[in-house]
């Protein structure tokens, strides 16, 4: 990535060098802020404690390539097919390359025509300008570090999409995150703006995938802005090569009473950093948080969510289950914030852990903020091993010692599936974790 150069001195440069190829952006301003804050906040390390359990500056000090300095890579069909997600056939595909929006290999179905669709960098200028200008960088408010800073220092090739008013779209969206580690290490970042609006219904899908067997590191933010009597599914699925690295934040604002739905999965990768927030911005908001970690080898994933409980009489319930194996690591940091005119709130929170080996670990600190007094809330962790009694049971009757411990680890994780209600989707999930658990008859 540089050569010993110091990372904040680093990305200042690469940060001039955008700034001049896009001098007439309308993005510059909102790129300045983020520079500045990054320049303030620096890459966290073990310090922070936010990122006290995740050893993400280490990834500074390796030899990446930089998007900006990299023509566009060409794609096969062949490569393309590979990372196609189940149900493609007929989903709205937006796909990105190393960070960058890639209208070519993007696809529109025919029969949304309340969908629309375009650069960031247009959104910021047209019709949408004030929208942009408004609702860009809300994530901010709430992580704030270096990473989402680098982010938004470097806003540019990402899309603003609109699903239009009283429109249920027909078909989900999927956003392909492709990243071409083929020739060089690479780093990418993308920064992508969500408008759902009144009365609207939208299914997303978010993946990620890496063509090539050198390392990668992406940066990459969703806001996600929903309006009144909108309801919003965001499915995001990460199941990597153990040389990708991912930091990725879902940010979405509930600005009227609306509901949303949110399922994350992370199977495989190297480090795996998710930052989930959903802030509750309307009465009568309705919020919905699932995630499932099953990880082995080496891999680390960091699962962090915040609920911020803006107005009163919201609800929310989270649910969040880690099966941990081998040497990998799991953090959980859940934070429900209810704010002191946010009465009659209900938020729920639970995170399930499952280690399958000793040397494998967890960290999970869910946390309540309440400044209310008329509110039911509550959270709670469990960490342990499987149940003995119910593993002595299945023994019992005959099944594999195996077979027993696949049966109950994939009913550990059932109810998580329930929650994905695109079904070719939830049964390709049902797949890799039937293939990750297989067992042989002893």
């Amino acid at each position: 990535m540089r050569d010993m150069m110091d990372p904040v001195q680093y990305f200042t440069i690469k940060h001039q060098q955008l700034q001049d190829l896009k001098k007439d952006s309308a993005l510059s301003v909102i790129r300045n802020k983020g520079l500045e804050a990054f320049t303030r906040l620096g890459i966290p390390t073990l310090k922070h404690e936010e990122w006290k359990h995740t050893r993400i500056s280490g990834l500074f000090n390796k030899d990446f390539e930089f998007a900006i300095d990299q023509a566009v890579p060409s794609l096969s069909d062949q490569e393309i097919k590979a990372l196609r997600l189940p149900g493609h056939e007929v989903a709205n595909e937006i796909v990105f390359v190393n960070g960058c929006y890639s209208p070519s290999l993007s696809r529109i179905s025919t029969g949304d025509h309340q969908l629309r669709i375009v650069p960031l960098e247009e959104a910021a200028r047209n019709e949408y300008r004030e929208f942009v200008s408004k609702h860009l960088g809300h994530s901010g408010n709430y992580l704030k570090d270096g990473i989402n800073a680098l982010n938004t220092a470097f806003a540019h090739e990402g899309v603003f999409i609109h699903v239009k008013k009283g429109h249920a779209i027909e078909y989900p969206i999927y956003l392909y995150h492709i990243t071409d580690s083929r020739t060089n290490n690479n780093y990418s970042q993308v920064r992508n703006l969500i408008l759902v609006s009144e009365l609207a219904q939208v299914q997303i899908v978010q993946t990620f995938g890496t063509i090539g067997p050198l390392e990668s590191f992406a940066n990459e933010v969703t806001e996600i802005v929903a309006e009144r009597d909108s309801i919003t599914s965001f499915y995001k699925i990460q199941n990597e090569n153990s040389n990708a690295n991912l930091v990725s934040t879902t940010h979405i604002h509930q600005i009227g009473k609306s509901q949303t739905h949110t399922v994350t999965i992370s199977l495989d990768g190297g480090i795996v950093r998710n930052n989930l927030n959903i802030v509750l911005d309307a009465e009568n908001c309705e919020s919905h948080l699932c995630g499932l970690y099953l990880i082995k080898g080496q891999t680390h994933v960091d699962n962090h969510t915040t609920v911020d409980n803006v107005k009163p009489n919201c609800f929310s319930n989270e649910l969040y289950k880690g099966i941990m194996d081998e040497q990998a690591t799991g953090v959980f940091n859940g934070k429900i914030f209810v704010r002191p005119q946010a009465q009659k709130t209900n938020a729920y929170q639970s995170n399930k852990n499952v280690l399958l080996s000793n040397k494998a670990s967890v960290n999970t600190k869910p946390q309540l903020e309440i400044f209310a007094d008329d509110v039911k809330c509550s959270h709670g962790c469990t960490v342990g091993s499987l149940d003995e009694e119910a593993l002595f049971y299945l023994r019992s009757r005959g099944i594999g010692e195996k077979k027993a411990q696949s049966l109950l680890l994939h009913g550990f994780a059932a109810d998580i599936l329930e929650d994905i209600k695109i079904k070719p989707i939830r049964d390709y999930i049902d797949h890799l974790i039937t293939e990750r658990l297989e067992y042989e008859e002893s």
